[in-house]
């Protein structure tokens, strides 16, 4: 860059420093294009805050084909002078799929490995859950929008249990569901640096690190209100369109020429310009009533 705008490569450090700016950095972004996002994060976001009384809020989740993983040379502890060492390949011992519920008050899990991931192994799961939560309080369950939710063999095992309440997120919004932060701290510290010959390994260091947690539970805190959260949403969202010249195409997301799902299809059909593109499909983020 400092031989192309002739100039030193001090300047350019000095420019970036001065307006924030580090090109060698780069993260991910999903904006949720759910038609009820701002309604589903106030709901969601009341129950952390301030849950029903006489009443359990648990985060439902599944963290599905976990490997058991084992290195194909043996690992080089950590010694004086040198870190722990392992190679960058591995050799693969099928998968489990983990179902858990993470108590939003408590801090603690119940969790159950299944060989698949499938409504019935879900359905099987809601009843280790009515197991283990005690019959006379009000359960509210925070799930996704997975298919295997919304069946009719969900609905009829929910219909027959008036005290249970589903209360389903937005979509492309699993930074909402507090199980995804466990099973962050599950993949960090049981997971990932693990040797797993088998299945039965795998589950077993998995059952250990809920029985580890269940007894020093440490329950997450959540910190914004709903207000905070879908103003910080709507900034980013002013930020992104203001670094959008009015002239620049939308990106396309391959070159089939799909348009992000937010594009009418009157407008798209329409020719409309760039511009008309760029706020059909960001008015589902910027509509969230703050």
């Amino acid at each position: 860059m400092a031989k192309a705008s002739g100039v030193s490569g001090a300047t350019v450090g000095r420019v970036w420093r001065a307006f924030g700016l580090q090109p060698h950095r780069s993260e991910t972004f999903k904006l949720s294009t759910d038609p009820l996002f701002a309604e589903k994060v106030r709901d969601i976001v009341g129950l952390y805050l301030a849950p029903p009384a006489r009443a359990l809020v648990l985060c439902v989740d599944e963290k599905s084909q976990v490997q058991a993983l084992d290195r194909t040379q043996p690992l080089l502890p950590l010694r004086p002078g040198q870190v722990e060492r392992r190679t960058h390949d591995r050799a693969r011992h099928s998968t489990t799929s983990l179902f858990a519920a993470l108590d939003v008050r408590a801090g603690t899990v119940i969790g159950q490995g299944y060989p698949r991931h499938r409504a019935s192994e879900f359905r099987r799961f809601l009843d280790e859950i009515e197991a283990a939560v005690p019959a006379d309080l009000d359960v509210h369950l925070v799930l996704d929008n997975s298919a295997t939710h919304k069946i009719k063999l969900m609905r009829d095992w929910l219909a027959t249990r008036p005290h249970y309440h589903v209360h389903f997120m937005p979509t492309s919004a699993s930074w909402i569901n507090q199980v995804e932060r466990w099973f962050g701290l599950l993949t960090e510290r049981a997971i990932r640096r693990g040797v797993h010959c088998s299945v039965d390994e795998l589950e077993r260091d998995i059952r250990a690190f809920i029985e580890a947690t269940n007894a020093d539970p440490k329950p997450f805190r959540w910190m914004k209100s709903a207000d905070t959260t879908l103003a910080s949403v709507k900034r980013f969202c002013l930020r992104a369109l203001e670094a959008q010249p009015e002239t620049t195409p939308l990106p396309r997301t391959s070159d089939a020429g799909h348009y992000p799902p937010r594009v009418c299809d009157r407008q798209r059909r329409a020719g409309d310009p760039a511009d008309a593109r760029m706020r059909c499909w960001s008015v589902g983020a910027l509509n969230i009533g703050v």
